[in-house]
Formats: C-alpha cells, structure tokens, sequence
C-alpha cells in the first residue's frame, strides 16, 4: 500500500506546478470541434475587448462580438461552439480574471455564459 500524503520538502512547494488548472468552459466531445485560427483570435481581441471599465456596457459588447463573429466564414453548424470558444478571448483584465475564477467546466452553453456575464458585469 502506498503512502498517500508523501513527505514534501520546501522545493517541492516553491516548483511551478500545473495540476488544477482547467478551462472555464467545457466544450462538447466529438467531431464537431472548430479549428479556431490565430488571425481570428486576434481579431476578437482587437475588434471587441471588454475590460470590465464603468463606460463599457456588457449588452453592448455581447453585441459587438456577435456581430463580429457572425460576421466571419465560420461553420455555422458549430456556431454556439464557436461563440464559446472566441468569447474568452474578448475578455481583458478583471472580465477575464472573472472567467478564470468560474469553476472548471462550469459553462457549457452560450446561453449560460451570457447570463453569468451579464449577471457580474451589468451596471446596477
């Protein structure tokens, strides 16, 4: 039977470690995954970032993603997957920070993720 909590020494606690760290969003399995290319990154990013600023309007930037999106020739099979997928990357500083901080795997729909978004950032 193997020891379950080994001795660690004080090396071992100051080593970089990855363990833990999972995506917010939890992409459906299968054949329908989107290549995503790193042109339309960046073109998320420059085209629509939403800080977390008080001049920015969370409605405002969902509908500029959307229509930046839409907008691309992408599968439109796998269009919620996509929006999921791109949606990550319009976020800066404290929105993104948000998103980092959700449980793993806790978001699996678009619609789930707009109305957390929505919910955190719309001015009261």
């Amino acid at each position: 039977m193997g020891d379950e909590n080994p001795i660690r020494t004080l090396g071992d606690y100051s080593r970089p470690n990855h363990e833990g760290y999972r995506n917010t969003i939890e992409l459906p399995e299968g054949n329908n995954v989107v290549l995503l290319r790193s042109d339309t990154i960046r073109l998320v990013q420059n085209g629509c970032s939403f800080h977390r600023l008080r001049s920015e309007d969370p409605n405002q930037h969902l509908k500029d993603f959307l229509k930046l999106v839409d907008s691309l020739d992408l599968d439109v099979a796998n269009r919620e997957i996509t929006h999921l997928r791109l949606f990550q990357f319009s976020l800066r500083d404290q929105a993104s920070n948000w998103l980092e901080r959700l449980p793993a795997w806790s978001i699996s729909i678009w619609e789930d993720l707009t109305t957390r978004f929505l919910a955190q950032f719309f001015p009261p």
